[in-house]
C-alpha cells in the first residue's frame, strides 16, 4: 500500500426480536448488545497492517461526529433486517464527506437495495476485498458512480487472520463469537445460506480455533459463553469430530473458563460420538431450526432431514447430553391447515423446549422460496403487512395464529414449567467443570449483579414471580444456579417481548422490515409504579 487510510468499521443496530434478549440486559452488569459481528471483525483484521482501524457497534453506541471526522473510509456490513440502519450510516458518512463500503449477507444477496453506497462488496472475503483495498489506497475520495466488486476467488478459511477481538468491548456483550466453518449442505427452501456461502462447508483448522480462543481470553472481560456462528456446526461431521478434542484440551488447560453454544440440524442427535465430545468440551446450548412439527410440511420446505429420527426422541437425546435447545418455528407455510395451531401447541407441551422463536414466513432474496413465490406472483412489498409472502390462508388468520401461538408458548406458567423440566432433563446432565476457571473478578461481579437484579425485578416486582419462584426452588434444590440465572434472563425477555408483540409493538417476523410507530430497539420494558419507586434500591 502506498498510502495510509483511517478505517471506521461500523455495525448497524439490530431490530428487536425474540432472539436478541434486549429486555434482559437490564438484569446484567454492563451488557448492552447481543454478540459481536464476526464478519466485520474479520474484515477489520484484514485491513493493511499500517492502516488505523476503529470498530463501532451501534447496538452499544452510535458512531459519533468525531468518529466520522476521524475516518477516511467507513466500512459497513449487515443483514436485510438492518437495511434501514445501514442506509442511515451511509447517509451520515456521506454528510461527513466520507467514502462508504458495504459488504455482508444483505448486499451480497440483493445489491440493488443499496444504490447510494460508494463501493459494494458482493460475496465473501477474497479477490473483491483486495480490489477494494487497492482502490481505496489509490484514492479515498468518493467515486463519481457506484463501484461493485464481486468475489470470484474466496479466501480459504485456513488463510483467515485472527478476528480483531482486541477491538471488542466484550463486557458489553451477552455472548462472544467464534467461527469454525462456513456453508451448509442442505437446501432448505427458505434459507439463503447455500446461495451465499455454498453447500460444501469450508473449515478453519483446529489450531486456528485454539489461537482465537487464546486471543479472546487475553482481552479484558472475556465472555462467559462463546457462540459458534457456523451455519451448521455439523455441516462437515468429520471435521467437527476432529476439532472437538482440541477444544477439550484447551478447556482442560485453562480450567474450563467458558461455555459453548452453536447451531446445528436436528439430525445431530444421531451423532452420539460428536455429542459426547461436545459435552466434554462444555457445550450447553444449541439452536435448532425445527420450523414445524408437521412431517409433510418439513418435506415440502426441503427440510426432511428433521424427520430422520423421531423429533421428540431427538430432543430427548440432545437434552441427555446437557444441551438446552432453542428452536426456530415458522408459521405461514403453504402446507398449514386448521389443525396446525393445535399441533404446534402439542409440540410445545411435549417437547418442553423452553425457548421457541416463532416467526411468520418471510421470503429472502437468493433463496428457492423467493424464486418460487416470485414466479407465482406471491411476493408483496406492502408495509401494512407482517410478511412479504402472500399466504395461501388469509393474512389476518395467519397473523392471528402467530399471536395466539406466542401467547401460549410464553405464558409465564407454561414457560417456567418448561424451564423447570430442563433442570432434571438437561442441566443435571452437563459436565461438572472446575470452579477455578470461572472465578474471575468480572464473572463474580456479573453473577452478583444478576442475582440481585433477578431477585428485585423478577422475584419481587414482576407479576410472574410465582411461577418463577417454583422453577427457581427446583433449580436450587438440584444445585443448578447457572440454569436458574439462564432461565431468569431468557424468561424475562420472552415475556416482555411477547407482551409488546401482542400490543402490536413488535414485528411478527425477525426478518420483517415493517416499521412500527415507535422503534423499540433501545427501549426498556415498561416499569410498574412500584418498580419505579424501588428500582433505585
Amino acid at each position: 500500500m502506498k498510502n495510509t487510510r483511517r478505517v471506521l468499521c461500523v455495525f448497524p443496530g439490530y431490530a428487536p426480536s425474540f432472539g436478541t434478549f434486549q429486555h434482559a440486559y437490564k438484569l446484567m452488569h454492563g451488557v448492552k448488545a447481543f454478540m459481536p459481528p464476526q464478519g466485520l471483525l474479520l474484515i477489520a483484521a484484514y485491513m493493511p497492517e499500517h492502516w488505523p482501524v476503529r470498530f463501532i457497534d451501534e447496538n452499544i453506541a452510535p458512531a459519533s461526529a468525531a468518529d466520522l471526522a476521524w475516518a477516511d473510509v467507513v466500512l459497513v456490513t449487515g443483514m436485510h433486517i438492518q437495511a434501514e440502519q445501514i442506509r442511515d450510516i451511509q447517509r451520515r458518512a456521506h454528510a461527513a464527506g466520507k467514502v462508504t463500503v458495504l459488504g455482508g449477507p444483505s448486499v451480497s444477496a440483493a445489491p440493488e437495495m443499496y444504490p447510494e453506497v460508494d463501493y459494494l462488496h458482493v460475496g465473501e472475503m477474497g479477490d473483491a476485498t483486495d480490489a477494494i483495498i487497492e482502490a481505496l489506497d489509490e484514492s479515498c475520495a468518493r467515486p463519481p458512480r457506484q463501484i461493485v466488486k464481486c468475489t470470484k476467488e474466496r479466501l480459504p478459511l485456513t488463510a483467515f487472520p485472527l478476528p480483531a477481538y482486541d477491538k471488542v468491548p466484550f463486557g458489553a456483550y451477552l455472548l462472544g463469537t467464534v467461527q469454525f466453518s462456513s456453508g451448509c449442505p442442505y437446501l432448505c427452501e427458505f434459507c439463503d445460506i447455500p446461495g451465499l456461502y455454498g453447500r460444501q462447508p469450508r473449515m478453519k483448522t483446529p489450531q486456528q480455533i485454539v489461537a482465537e480462543l487464546d486471543f479472546i481470553f487475553a482481552q479484558p472481560n472475556p465472555p462467559a459463553t462463546l457462540y459458534f456462528v457456523d451455519d451448521n456446526f455439523i455441516g462437515n461431521r468429520k471435521a467437527a469430530k476432529e476439532m472437538l478434542p482440541h477444544l477439550i484440551e484447551w478447556q482442560r488447560r485453562n480450567h474450563y473458563p467458558v461455555m459453548f453454544a452453536c447451531e446445528a440440524t436436528l439430525n445431530i442427535s444421531k451423532q452420539t460420538d460428536i455429542l459426547e465430545l461436545m459435552k466434554e468440551a462444555n457445550f450447553v446450548g444449541m439452536f435448532v431450526g425445527i420450523e414445524t412439527p408437521e412431517a409433510d410440511a418439513l418435506d415440502a420446505i426441503k427440510k426432511g432431514h428433521n424427520n430422520a429420527v423421531p423429533m421428540l426422541e431427538s430432543i430427548r437425546v440432545l437434552n441427555s447430553y446437557g444441551l438446552e435447545i432453542t428452536s426456530g418455528i415458522i408459521l405461514g407455510l403453504d402446507s398449514e391447515t386448521a389443525d396446525t395451531e393445535q399441533r404446534l401447541r402439542d409440540f410445545i407441551d411435549l417437547s418442553n423446549i423452553p425457548m421457541l422463536t416463532i416467526n411468520l414466513l418471510q421470503a429472502l432474496p437468493k433463496t428457492p422460496l423467493w424464486d418460487r413465490l416470485k414466479r407465482d406472483g406471491r411476493l408483496l412489498d406492502d408495509d401494512s403487512r407482517e410478511s412479504n409472502v402472500v399466504f395461501l390462508r388469509p393474512h389476518d388468520e395467519v397473523v392471528g395464529m402467530w399471536r395466539r401461538s406466542i401467547a401460549y408458548a410464553n405464558d409465564p406458567e407454561r414457560l417456567f414449567a418448561r424451564f423447570r423440566h430442563q433442570v432434571e432433563a438437561t442441566y443435571v446432565n452437563r459436565k461438572v467443570t472446575p470452579a477455578k476457571g470461572k472465578l474471575t473478578g468480572a464473572n463474580l461481579r456479573g453473577g452478583a449483579v444478576m442475582a440481585w437484579r433477578t431477585l428485585l425485578h423478577i422475584c419481587i416486582l414482576s407479576d410472574f414471580r410465582k411461577p418463577f419462584w417454583r422453577m427457581a426452588k427446583h433449580a436450587l434444590k438440584h444445585g443448578q444456579i447457572d440454569g436458574l440465572l439462564g432461565a431468569a434472563f431468557m424468561g424475562y425477555h420472552l415475556i416482555q417481548f411477547t407482551r409488546e408483540a401482542l400490543r402490536g409493538d413488535q414485528n411478527a417476523s425477525y426478518y420483517s422490515t415493517k416499521k412500527r410507530a415507535e422503534p423499540m430497539a433501545a427501549a426498556q420494558p415498561p416499569a410498574s409504579k412500584k418498580e419505579k419507586e424501588q428500582v433505585a434500591a
